[in-house]
């Protein structure tokens, strides 16, 4: 398992290599120029290149790159081209918020997911597994924003039980009810968005378990159907769901950015919108960086999680 994660790591090197090459040269290559928001209509010519150069926009751009990946390799990310803030500092305050978000979708995708999978694959065919399948699709299907967009509409608006934004309550004690009520809006949006993914997944699993002879054998030896489904079944159904997590993860993470904007969670979502609208390059790259390497830390634990809840899989 030590080679098979050394190994992993060394194979990712090259892939965030290239995955932060490709990044750089679109967004340098995009319209627009963090200048734009920052130059005086009156400063003169002298005065405009004083302040590209001060940003680091003056020189080549595989010069640029080196520079940046130069500062990366010794632990610097460098500072924002509009706040000055470090970058590393402006991604640290926005990490925990969205992983917070982030895990309590999946939660919620999951609560939702299992027993619809499970009882959809169970009683196939029927009003049940209808009414899931819709359900799903409808969940896959609607996007993020409006969903998120009707949820603050009924919610906060009309029925005034649920704040439609932020993430604590500006004068209040911003404990963890309060907390929690802002959590709930984002949170079940990208839940349900999730979970119409897990429940077709959940059923497909399912349903190629229930057909294995061994299910079959357990039956015939006079087991209650409901420990056939949960114990024989579900476990090894749960397999392969467990390995389209990781790539869930990296769906969460994206869906974060919308679903940020929309309820002013102040994640790492919210700081990709409002780093593009400011053309903040050197940010940009930083939160590219940072979700290159989310993906490939979630796939990895997603591996040896396989492992150890599959024995069988050895990784040499």
């Amino acid at each position: 398992m030590g080679n098979y994660i050394l190994r992993r790591i060394l194979i990712s090197i090259p892939v965030l290599l290239g995955v932060t090459i490709i990044s750089f040269v679109i967004i340098n290559m995009a319209p627009g120029s963090p200048l734009d928001k920052l130059i005086d209509p009156n400063l003169t010519a002298a005065d405009i290149a004083a302040r590209k150069a001060a940003l680091g926009l003056d020189g080549p751009l595989y010069a640029r790159y080196l520079a940046w990946l130069g500062n990366v390799l010794h632990g610097n990310l460098g500072y924002s081209m509009t706040s000055f803030q470090p970058v590393s500092e402006l991604i640290g305050q926005r990490i925990l918020p969205t992983f917070v978000l982030m895990g309590a979708a999946l939660i919620i995708g999951f609560v939702i997911a299992i027993p619809l999978g499970v009882l959809s694959a169970t009683k196939q065919y029927s009003k049940l597994d209808y009414i899931s399948t819709t359900g799903s699709l409808i969940g896959i299907s609607v996007p993020t924003f409006f969903l998120g967009l009707v949820f603050i509409y009924i919610f906060s608006l009309k029925l005034k039980l649920l704040p439609s934004g932020g993430m604590i309550t500006l004068g209040q004690d911003n404990g963890f009810v309060d907390r929690l009520r802002h959590l709930i809006l984002p949170a079940v949006v990208l839940g349900v968005n999730e979970a119409g993914t897990l429940v077709r997944y959940v059923r497909s699993s399912m349903l190629e378990i229930l057909d294995q002879d061994y299910l079959r054998t357990a039956r015939s030896k006079g087991l209650k159907e409901s420990i056939v489904i949960n114990k024989h079944a579900f476990k090894n159904a749960m397999l392969p769901i467990i390995t389209i997590t990781g790539l869930e993860i990296v769906t969460l993470l994206g869906g974060s950015v919308v679903t940020e904007q929309i309820f002013q969670w102040p994640g790492i979502g919210q700081l990709t919108i409002s780093s593009v609208m400011s053309r903040d390059y050197t940010t940009l790259m930083g939160l590219i960086l940072f979700g290159s390497v989310v993906c490939i830390v979630a796939n990895l634990l997603i591996d040896i999680i396989y492992s150890i809840v599959d024995p069988r899989i050895r990784y040499n």
